[in-house]
């Protein structure tokens, strides 16, 4: 004898049935967002969010229903929405392990949300995709690849093309590169910011200068010198030096990078996302403008530009470079922020000069990081000696004006006389008075913190200035005749030893006309 279920259970298997079996595809029926909270944190957050960007998609899937025409604001949006949705999806196992210990009711009616928002995830991801790609062929733009987990054609990797990267930290020889070093013109600013290396921090903890809405830890590794912070990856996870007032107009921004564990089965859409923002909170700002460094290892995926410029100068572009081989070697990332232009060198190697990105400058002024597409546990990013300082400017004019220019922008290695790579655009600058004035004659005075000894501390702020001196004959033909050096130590600071930012601004290189 079959017994038939009463109407009201009928209708509730039906409903439970047409949930689990909706196609992600369809625009003729929404998936209706759950009327009540779980009551577990992890779980009505993801709920949430995936919601809110399923209604963000539906909505513009529901306007190319009708015939009715993207603008390029509204791809943007989309362009946007797809770098969420694929964080948000990787998510989903670590919400689901949130579920143990929690009551069976509250588990069974969990585990129905978390099914539902992972098919609005697929119908979302699934949509926003076919709507940049038709876009793409129908208007010649690219959408945002940074979002897209399929490989595109310029993404495939060629099979002709030789694999020069390498999985480990390589040191290089400065002598190599003399006349690369030669033609780098980055210039840091002159009044420091923010600076921060790690050292006070303990192993372990999360960095006392910086504030999170994730989290992250200090550590060691066996391959580099010094602390360094982890980036871990997670949906909308934000990493904020702690600098509560606005950057002026012109700025610059150093940091050293390191990544482990990447290789050929890195995602496409791993990358550190660097943004400029209007605010100093964790959610994007009504102005805002980023770049994005690739961590793609099969094939070269470019460095992404994006701004929000509300007219027809908006920016969302990708610029061709390999930079495959450097991520992996622990680059040094240099940007200067002249009002409105927008430059970055990864080492020594200038990819983007913008003149307009930061479209509203006096608005712009926050910085923010975040990494999309790394595998948790087997990928990580690192970063150390974050410098942000306020100028960057022509310190050539200050030399001529005023006989002497002081710079804490010439940087060694720790304890010696090693010029780093990223020190020779300040340099560079000096040999270009030198050689425009024949008269001009200078002496060259370096000064350390007070780390290590009165002896030592001499001995060493002698022999910077002497590479100094050197790197100005050897790289810029200058006749040492019209150069001398000297050494202070640590005898005249001008900031706090006691402090890492005070350290900074004492370690430090001047010249003075003589």
């Amino acid at each position: 004898m079959i017994k038939i279920l009463p109407k009201t259970l009928r209708l509730q298997f039906l409903l439970l049935f047409f949930i689990f079996n909706y196609s992600a595809q369809s625009q003729t029926k929404k998936i209706k967002r759950p009327s009540s909270r779980v009551g577990i944190g992890s779980v009505d957050t993801f709920v949430r969010n995936s919601f809110d960007l399923y209604d963000k998609v539906y909505m513009y899937d529901g306007y190319a229903e009708s015939g009715t025409p993207l603008e390029d604001n509204d791809l943007d949006v989309l362009a946007d929405a797809l770098d969420d949705l694929s964080d948000l999806s990787s998510s989903a196992p670590d919400i689901i392990s949130d579920l143990d210990g929690q009551g069976a009711l509250k588990q069974a009616k969990a585990t129905l949300q978390i099914n539902r928002a992972k098919k609005a995830l697929t119908y979302s991801i699934k949509t926003a995709k076919k709507l940049l790609t038709e876009n793409k062929k129908t208007d010649e733009e690219e959408p945002d690849s940074t979002s897209n987990d399929d490989v595109s054609e310029v993404d495939q990797p060629n099979p002709n093309t030789s694999d020069s990267k390498n999985e480990s930290i390589v040191e290089e020889n400065v002598s190599d590169n003399l006349e690369i070093y030669s033609k780098f013109d980055y210039v840091p600013g002159d009044e420091l910011i923010f600076f921060d290396d790690f050292s006070q921090d303990f192993i372990g903890d999360f960095p006392s200068k910086w504030n999170t809405n994730g989290t992250g830890e200090v550590v060691t590794l066996n391959k580099v010198e010094g602390n360094w912070f982890e980036f871990i990856p997670g949906y909308g996870i934000h990493y904020l030096p702690l600098i509560e007032e606005k950057f002026p107009e012109e700025y610059t921004i150093e940091f050293d990078l390191l990544a482990e564990g990447l290789d050929k089965n890195t995602s496409s859409t791993a990358r550190l996302y660097i943004t400029l923002d209007d605010n100093n909170g964790f959610n994007k700002g009504r102005k805002y403008a980023y770049i994005t460094l690739p961590f793609g290892q099969y094939s070269a995926f470019g460095i992404q530009i994006k701004n929000t410029d509300s007219s027809d100068k908006r920016i969302n572009a990708t610029v061709t470079a390999d930079i495959r081989n450097a991520v992996v070697n622990k680059p040094h990332i240099s940007i200067a922020v002249n009002k409105k232009r927008f430059r970055l060198w990864v080492n020594e190697k200038k990819y983007i000069d913008v003149p307009q990105l930061i479209f509203a400058p006096d608005e712009i002024g926050y910085i923010k990081f975040n990494v999309h597409g790394i595998k948790d546990g087997e990928e990580h990013i690192f970063i150390n000696n974050l410098k942000i300082a306020k100028g960057g400017l022509d310190l050539r004019r200050t030399l001529i004006s005023e006989g002497r220019v002081s710079t804490n922008g010439i940087l060694f290695d720790s304890g010696s006389a090693n010029i780093k790579p990223q020190s020779y655009g300040i340099i560079r600058q000096i040999s270009q008075v030198l050689l425009q004035d024949k008269s001009m004659n200078l002496n060259i005075v370096g000064h350390t913190d007070a780390d290590g000894n009165d002896d030592s501390n001499l001995k060493l702020s002698k022999a910077r200035a002497e590479a100094v001196k050197q790197a100005l004959i050897d790289i810029y033909s200058i006749s040492g005749d019209r150069l001398q050096t000297d050494g202070k130590g640590e005898s005249e600071p001008i900031g706090d030893n006691n402090s890492v930012d005070g350290k900074a601004q004492n370690r430090r290189v001047e010249f003075i006309k003589i």
